[in-house]
């Protein structure tokens, strides 16, 4: 596998795309299922949603920055690995 060199501005939005996202999984644990009995409130509902749309335009936005050379999985694996390591690990 060829390496594939990574912005760093690149890993940096990933990796809030991922804190993002882990957000909006905590707030899901916190706050039960919505369809449950009492369903969410109000707040809660807005709240999460206010989350979900975070994540969703973060991730829309490492989408459209990804290189696509050599190829979108090869790329998209390689700013996995790099958005959990050191910001250093650019060269995967």
């Amino acid at each position: 596998m060829a390496d594939i060199e990574l912005d760093p501005k690149l890993i940096e939005m990933r990796r809030a795309a991922d804190a993002a996202h882990a957000e909006v999984r905590r707030l899901q644990e916190e706050y039960g299922r919505p369809t449950q009995e009492g369903g969410w409130t109000d707040e809660q509902h807005a709240t999460w949603q206010a989350a979900w749309v975070r994540w969703r335009e973060l991730a829309t936005r490492v989408g459209n920055a990804m290189p696509t050379d050599p190829g979108p999985l090869e790329v998209e694996r390689a700013l996995k690995r790099a958005a959990r390591g050191p910001v250093e690990a650019v060269e995967v």
